[in-house]
Order: structure tokens, then sequence, then C-alpha cells
């Protein structure tokens, strides 16, 4: 059930309980969403989270904290194979006491436990009816349907709205909806299907507190194109599981190597040769993530701006029915 509050924002019945003015969790994307992003998305009225991608570290993640400062709600996302590569990262999480902690892309959930016997909300992104019935099982909280027009690494298989209904059908937890949210139609439409909230990524990538570099942000702007590769994970020898390629813009490094990822594979030369052209940064050749609606961002705004437009927005589709939408 959605209703739309006094301020003309909806509220699902899981955005209030958690106290947030906007159904809205801005995704915990590596190497963008740090503790500035996070700090303006709760201070909007959403839920911040601050994200460790394959990079990710103890260090690092304490660095976006206090850049983050002393402000709730908030949450941290971090990626399955990386804790096992950096077991501290999940103990300095844990104890940073997020309001919720979302650990994705692995299969082993002993990790929400750890978070429960700490009083913290637990979250991971699923793809399918046997995730998400495996995920609820395991005392996960929410669960985040993540479809394929989402930007970065996912299963590639099931669009948003089909992965949706089918978790909506699987499981009575909490589900939040991802993959290709770009406007207000498309926040209205989640949570008309049934999402207790929608986790956006691409869409606050290019805002202004963000962590990504002036060239990524205008390449983002300028772009109309992405690509499902895995060819940046296997220049950098990058242990993502193959069930998990990325959603990326294409650039002249996946126009050489998307589809040919064996081949690079195989080549030594070849990996060191792509690896060091990642290195450089430049957009020509180093991965940035993008969902498939990059096509419809073509500026950038603060995070309050875009999350009050989007909420706004779909605040009005829900008052035009009758002033909520079953």
């Amino acid at each position: 059930m959605v209703e739309v509050s006094g301020d003309g924002f909806p509220v699902t019945a899981w955005s209030a309980r958690l106290g947030l003015r906007l159904p809205v969790v801005n995704a915990p994307m590596g190497a963008v969403a740090g503790g500035r992003l996070a700090a303006a998305v709760t201070a909007a009225g959403g839920l911040g989270m601050i994200g460790m991608g394959s990079a990710g570290c103890a260090a690092a993640l304490t660095r976006e904290l206090d850049a983050m400062g002393a402000i709730t709600p908030f949450g941290i996302g971090l990626v399955d194979w990386v804790l096992d590569a950096h077991p501290d990262l999940l103990d300095t999480a844990l104890a940073a006491a997020p309001t919720l902690l979302s650990v994705s892309f692995g299969t082993d959930l002993s990790w929400a436990a750890r978070a429960a016997d700490a009083g913290i909300l637990t979250a991971t992104q699923v793809y399918s009816a046997v995730d998400a019935r495996r995920a609820a099982d395991a005392g996960i909280d929410v669960l985040v349907a993540r479809g394929s027009e989402g930007g970065g690494h996912g299963d590639p298989r099931l669009p948003m709205r089909t992965l949706l209904e089918q978790v909506l059908a699987a499981v009575s937890v909490p589900v939040l909806a991802a993959g290709g949210i770009t406007s207000a139609a498309d926040v209205a439409a989640a949570l008309a299907a049934g999402a207790s909230g929608v986790w956006l990524g691409t869409r606050l990538a290019v805002c202004p507190e963000s962590l990504l570099p002036p060239p990524d942000r205008a390449a983002l702007l300028a772009a109309g194109d992405t690509v499902v590769t895995r060819a940046f994970d296997v220049a950098l020898g990058l242990p993502w599981p193959a069930r998990f390629p990325a959603r990326v813009l294409r650039n002249d490094l996946t126009d050489r190597w998307d589809g040919h990822e064996d081949t690079l594979a195989a080549d030594p030369a070849a990996r060191a040769a792509a690896a060091a052209a990642i290195a450089t940064g430049d957009p020509r050749s180093a991965p940035i993530d993008a969902g498939t609606g990059i096509g419809a961002i073509t500026t950038a705004a603060p995070a309050a701006t875009v999350l009050h437009e989007l909420c706004r927005g779909a605040a009005q589709e829900f008052s035009r029915a009758g002033g909520g939408h079953g």
C-alpha cells in the first residue's frame, strides 16, 4: 500500500517503519556512493548508503564514514568476495552500527546473523525467486530485486518488473526495486507493482556529491548506450563470479574485448595492455557503470533535488488515483 504524505511524498509501510520521508535507498555503488552522497540522500529523506566495491577495504570505509559525518539513518553495502580478502571490512562495517547492512554477490549468508546480533537490519540483492527464498530463509530483512537494466555488476537474465513480480510472489519480506529507474514514472510503477521502495543508482551517480570524477560524470551525461560485459574484470583479474557481468558504458575497450573475454583471459600481454589502459582512468578505456536508463539522464543536480523531483512526481501519480494505491 502506498500513501501520499502531507509534504507530497509517497510513503510505504517499510519507509514509514524506518522513519524515512522518501521510499528511496541509494545503491551502494563502489567508487561512487561515498560518505558525501550517503549524507545527502539521508538529509533529503531517503536512506543513504556507503558502497565498498571491488577495491573496498576497512581503511576506505573508515574514510567515507568520516566524510559522511554523524548523520542517521545510513547504510553500508559490501561485496561478498571482497570480504574473503578483507575480513576486517565486515568488522569495521558492523562497528559503525549502520541502520542497514547489505552484502551481495555471494552464497554465504552467515554475515546476516552477525548483523542481526548487533541489531542491524540486513539486505541483499536477489535475481530469482530461488535467491529470494534462500535469503528470506536466512533471515535477511529486506531484499533488493535488481533487474537486468541496472548498472554495474548483476545477473542479466530478468528485467526488473518480471523479477520484482516473481520475488514478491515468493517471499513476504519487504522488497526494493532496482534497475533502470530514472524517472518519477519509474518510481511510481515500481511502488504500484508492490515494491516497498526503490534502490537508485545511475540517477544519483551524476550528482555532485558522488565520488565520480568530472570526466566520468560528463561521459554519463553524454552517453546513450551500455553493454553487459566481463571484459574489465578479466583484464584486471578480479574474481567476480561469472554469473555477475557488469553493465557499463560502451567504450573503446568494450568494443575490442566484449564477447572475446576467453581470448583476453588466455593472453597475458593483452590483459596487461588492457589493464594499463584502464588504469589511465580515461572514460574511453575505463569502466563506468550505468543502467539502461542512462540516455534519459542529461543534466546533473544535487541529490536532494533529484530525489524530491522523483518522489513528488511519483506521489502525483498516486494522488491522481485517489490519494493511495493498493
